[in-house]
């Protein structure tokens, strides 16, 4: 069986390059966000908008977001022990999945409200509600250029974009809910914009629960397809004419693993086969730790043509000291 070194030099390469940045920009924006969203509960609460205080839930997903991706930096550097042999990396997923069910709790809380309040308008102060959503606005335009700034291609990054980006739609119908009372007096604007900023939440908080479980089921990464996995590893590792028993999943996110074996053809390097196998996975497919074992037709009854050996008395024998397996 061919070995790898697990990625982490790799890893470590461009986390070397980035990640300091990334978490700097992640923890800032995080500060941001969440000491602004206890500011605009309380301004919600005082104004009396239920617009505020759903806006100030989707503000609770920013946070969530940009704390998990602060969260993953700092827990990567825990190195692996004897019991967690892959490290803490997934302990991200599982907060993850703790912050979609609760933000799934915020979103059917918000809609009873908003129920409520179109039975039974309530007063809302409209000054106070529209400079507590314009000062909103501001701090996720501001965190929205930091993370701009940032590598956008990390995953917990173009994450975070996205959170920051729908949380300014929510601080817009805000500042519209506000000028709308304003000018009219009419109140139900309060309760029908925060059942759409509701919505947002909801959409936010269903991709982060469907994507945590998703990890958690050991399921394959989104831009991992096996079978042109398959078809791509044939045509372009050297040697190889089969590959089978594959399997992919995600440790946490931006975080691939795959076993597999591949089938090279008689004759040929064994070595370079694994070599180009290796390479290919991590520049095509992202996946820098895989497992590859490297078998030959005639050592290996895993072998396609091989496998009518399975259940019979006398199978080939596969040799891992013979450099093949």
């Amino acid at each position: 069986m061919g070995h790898n070194h697990h990625g982490y030099a790799h890893e470590h390469g461009h986390g070397h390059a980035h990640g300091s940045g990334n978490e700097r920009a992640v923890f800032w924006g995080f500060l941001l966000t969440f000491g602004f969203m206890i500011a605009e509960v309380a301004g919600g609460l005082i104004s009396g908008s239920l617009a505020l205080i759903a806006d100030a839930g989707h503000m609770l997903t920013d946070a969530a977001a940009l704390g998990l991706a602060w969260l993953g930096f700092r827990i990567a550097r825990r190195a692996p022990d004897d019991r967690r042999s892959f490290g803490y990396a997934r302990f991200e997923v599982l907060v993850g999945l703790v912050n979609a069910v609760t933000l799934l709790i915020v979103v059917a809380w918000i809609a009873y409200e908003a129920v409520q309040r179109l039975q039974e308008p309530q007063p809302v102060l409209a000054g106070p509600m529209f400079v507590v959503a314009v000062l909103g606005l501001l701090v996720n335009i501001g965190v929205f250029m930091m993370l701009l700034r940032a590598d956008r291609e990390h995953i917990n990054i173009r994450g975070a974009i996205l959170h920051v980006a729908g949380d300014l739609l929510g601080s817009v119908a805000a500042i519209i809910a506000a000028g709308v009372i304003f000018a009219t007096g009419w109140t139900p604007i309060d309760p029908i914009l925060s059942l759409l900023v509701g919505v947002l939440i909801l959409r936010s908080a269903w991709s982060l629960l469907c994507h945590s479980l998703h990890i958690l089921l050991e399921g394959a990464p989104d831009n991992v397809d096996v079978e042109e996995l398959r078809r791509d590893l044939v045509a372009t590792a050297s040697g190889v004419i089969d590959v089978h028993h594959v399997h992919v999943w995600s440790l946490s996110s931006g975080k691939s693993l795959a076993t597999l074996h591949v089938q090279v053809a008689p004759g040929a390097d064994s070595h370079a086969a694994l070599r180009d196998t290796k390479a290919r996975l991590a520049d095509r497919f992202g996946i820098a730790h895989a497992t590859v074992q490297v078998e030959t037709a005639e050592h290996c009854p895993d072998a396609p043509e091989n496998r009518h050996w399975h259940g019979t008395r006398h199978k080939p024998n596969c040799s891992a000291s013979d450099a093949h397996c």
